[in-house]
C-alpha cells in the first residue's frame, strides 16, 4: 500500500498591521488644515474687504454703521421671529406624528419618510411659483367670503405667516432626519408604556419623558431651521417680503462693504450656534 505524505499546514496570513498613531494624527491634521483653509480664507478675505479702503485705509466704520443702517434691525427681528414660529410649528407637526407612527402603525414609517422628504425634489422656484399662484387665485375665489380677511392676514407685511408655512415645508426633510436619528437611539415604546403604567398622562409622557431624551435631536432640528430661515432668499423675494437675507441683497448694490459685513457677522453667528449645539450634544452624550 502506498502511504500519502503528510500535507504541510498552510501558514496563516499575518494580520495587517494597524496604522501608526503618528500617521493617523498627521492625516487628521492635514484634513483639518485643508478644511480650515477652505472656510477661513474666504472669510478672512471678506473681513479684509469690509475694513480696508484705498482712500481711508483700515477702518471698522461698516461694523459701526451696521447697527444704525436703515432696515437692519427690523429685517433681522423679522427673520428671527419667522424662525421661532417655524421651529415651533414644524416640531408640533412632526414630533407627535413620528411618535404616533412608531407606537401605533410602524408599517407607515417608510410612507412618512417619503412624504417628509418630498420637498427635497421640488425646486424652491417651482414651489414658490405655485404658492404665489395659489394666493392670487385664492384671493379671487375667497373675496366674497369671510375667509378673504384670513387670507390677507397671513400675508401681513409686518409678520407674513405665509412665509412660516413655506419654511415649514422647506425645512421638513431636515427636521425629520434629525428627529428620526434621535428616536432611533431610544426605545420609545418601552418608555411610553412604563410611564403610562405609572399613571402619567400623555402630555406628561411627551414633555417629561420623550422630550428630555431628544434634546440633542431637537437642538439640531432647531439649528437647521434657524439657519435655513436666516439664509433663505428666493421665496421671500418673489413673494415681496424683506427679511434679513433679502435686505442684505437689497443694500449690496449701494453699500457693498456694509452688506459683506452683515454676511460675515451672520456667518459667525451661525457657526457659534453650531458649536453651541455640538457642545451641548457632547455633554448630554457623556
Amino acid at each position: 500500500m502506498t502511504t500519502l505524505a503528510p500535507v504541510a499546514p498552510v501558514p496563516e496570513a499575518a494580520p495587517a498591521a494597524p496604522p501608526r498613531p503618528g500617521r493617523r494624527r498627521l492625516w487628521r491634521g492635514f484634513v483639518f488644515a485643508s478644511a480650515a483653509l477652505y472656510f477661513l480664507v474666504p472669510l478672512a478675505a471678506s473681513f479684509w474687504f469690509t475694513i480696508y479702503n484705498e482712500t481711508t485705509g483700515v477702518s471698522f466704520a461698516p461694523y459701526v454703521e451696521l447697527w444704525t443702517a436703515e432696515g437692519f434691525l427690523p429685517s433681522l427681528l423679522l427673520s428671527l421671529g419667522l424662525a421661532a414660529a417655524t421651529i415651533v410649528l414644524v416640531l408640533l407637526l412632526t414630533l407627535p406624528a413620528m411618535i404616533a407612527v412608531r407606537l401605533a402603525v410602524p408599517g407607515l414609517r417608510p410612507v412618512m419618510e417619503v412624504i417628509c422628504t418630498l420637498p427635497l425634489v421640488v425646486p424652491p422656484i417651482t414651489f414658490v411659483a405655485g404658492v404665489s399662484r395659489s394666493l392670487q387665485v385664492g384671493g379671487e375665489v375667497l373675496a366674497p367670503t369671510p375667509f378673504w380677511a384670513t387670507l390677507n392676514a397671513v400675508q401681513n407685511q409686518d409678520f407674513p405667516l405665509v412665509l412660516v408655512f413655506v419654511y415649514v415645508m422647506l425645512v421638513l426633510p431636515f427636521v425629520y432626519r434629525s428627529l428620526d436619528a434621535g428616536l432611533r437611539t431610544m426605545d420609545v415604546r418601552t418608555l411610553v408604556e412604563a410611564a403610562r403604567n405609572l399613571g402619567a398622562s400623555w402630555p406628561h409622557v411627551m414633555f417629561r419623558v420623550i422630550v428630555p431624551n431628544l434634546r440633542s435631536a431637537l437642538a439640531s432640528a432647531a439649528f437647521l431651521t434657524l439657519a435655513l430661515v436666516l439664509g433663505e432668499y428666493t421665496v421671500a423675494s418673489i413673494l415681496g417680503y424683506q427679511p434679513f437675507a433679502v435686505w442684505i441683497v437689497t443694500i449690496s448694490g449701494s453699500k457693498g462693504q456694509l452688506s459683506v459685513a452683515v454676511s460675515v457677522l451672520s456667518l459667525l453667528l451661525t457657526w457659534l450656534l453650531l458649536l453651541t449645539v455640538s457642545g451641548v450634544s457632547r455633554k448630554k452624550g457623556q
